[in-house]
């Protein structure tokens, strides 16, 4: 059972090994939305994540032989550093499997914890299922990222904290994968605050959960596709599905193109560098339907590699217009090029590439053609640019972006 006592108890272990993240208020969401927001930053935590509470709690109820076998799990990354660092601080050995789909700094960060590292499967499900054949093989105490009541504790004592610092927070939300941290979060809230209304948030491509629910049962999905590795879960927990079922208030789903521009805009407006997972709970404040509320949103992570980030970054300014690229037929005369190069600037558009091609056509009044990528303020002055050459015949074509 999750009770309250075991909440406090844990709150108390965890502090051992978590850093502190205290509520960051958010102008800039709360003006969008029309709420109070809060950030939860725990992409701020040692180990760049949420799961190193769950990890240690469990690690702190296993017995001294339990913990002598050695340590098991699967994960797509941040469980994996969060068990590699507790059993660190225990001085035992951990194995962990990742799927090979797994960013490479993630993969490097948890063997820098001291733990061997199985790269197995293309998702976490295929990870998981060699991970128990190894445990029986090996004899090692296998611990679940998800589907265990210990380790959802653990992962509620966010929610412990969030009360302390803002005790009449109206709405929490929460990333699910698997529904650990919705488990401890939802049913440790519920018990502080029955009123309070806690929404998960899912990949729309790995909606497990709200598929179970909507069931009444636990289901498999097919197959899972998000940019967000650290939930693309097919099967949510069995253990804690009663407690996500009765708990939280509803799910939401979130498109991989609203990580996407939530990343750019958490870069910019709050400086954090937080994963696509952890991004889930901002991504879905614009489909709560309610004003004037106290809004939590946890960051669930921020272990993103660069390779990853850069192209989140150039997908994130296209979708915001703020990069796009126009194509133009020209004349084959001396001049053309400066004209067009003159009608961008007095417009304040930043060319970045060009691409000249002399070939496309026999027609001379019409022979060339010129791709410019520019850079622009948004969808507005993209727009201004692309009137201002039509105005001066110039025909724009907005064609896919290709930095």
């Amino acid at each position: 059972m999750l009770t309250l006592e075991k909440f406090e108890e844990a709150s108390e272990v965890v502090k051992k090994v978590t850093q502190e993240t205290k509520l960051v208020y958010s102008d800039f969401y709360s003006m969008q939305t029309g709420n109070k927001v809060y950030l939860k930053p725990e992409n701020m935590q040692f180990t760049g994540a949420y799961k190193l509470r769950g990890a240690y709690y469990k690690l702190s109820t296993l017995t001294e032989e339990e913990r002598s076998k050695g340590l098991i799990t699967a994960s797509a990354g941040n469980h994996a550093q969060g068990v590699a660092y507790a059993a660190k601080c225990y001085g035992v050995k951990a194995v962990i499997v990742m799927p090979t789909t797994t960013p490479l700094i993630k993969v490097n960060r948890t063997k820098s914890y001291g733990a061997e590292v199985v790269l197995y499967g293309n998702v976490y499900d295929e990870a998981c299922e060699h991970a128990y054949e190894l445990a029986e093989k090996e004899g090692y105490t296998f611990i679940h990222p998800f589907d265990d009541l210990a380790v959802a504790t653990g992962q509620g004592t966010i929610a412990m904290e969030i009360f302390k610092e803002l005790p009449l927070v109206d709405y929490i939300l929460v990333p699910i994968g698997g529904g650990g941290l919705a488990t401890g979060v939802s049913t440790l809230a519920k018990l502080l605050n029955p009123k309070i209304k806690v929404i998960g948030v899912e990949p729309a491509g790995a909606n497990c959960m709200q598929v179970s629910i909507k069931e009444g049962k636990v289901v498999t999905l097919p197959g899972v596709s998000t940019i967000a590795d650290g939930t693309a879960v097919k099967t949510p927990g069995s253990k804690i599905f009663p407690y996500v079922s009765k708990n939280l208030d509803n799910i939401i789903t979130v498109e991989d193109h609203e990580l996407v521009v939530a990343f750019l805009d958490m870069v910019e407006n709050h400086k954090m560098i937080v994963e696509n997972s952890g991004l889930l709970a901002v991504a879905a404040l614009k489909q709560l339907d309610v004003k004037g509320k106290k809004v939590v949103s946890i960051l669930s992570g921020g272990n993103m590699d660069v390779i990853t980030m850069s192209s989140v970054v150039q997908q994130g300014l296209i979708l915001r217009d703020r990069i796009f690229t126009v194509s133009v037929l020209l004349p084959d005369k001396p001049g053309e090029l400066s004209r067009v190069a003159d009608l961008i600037a007095k417009q304040n558009g930043n060319v970045i590439k060009l691409e000249h091609n002399q070939f496309v056509s026999i027609n001379r009044s019409a022979a060339v053609e010129l791709r410019i990528t520019l850079e622009a303020f948004g969808t507005e002055h993209k727009e201004q640019i692309i009137h201002t050459l039509e105005e001066n015949k110039y025909k724009p074509k907005v064609v896919r972006t290709n930095i």
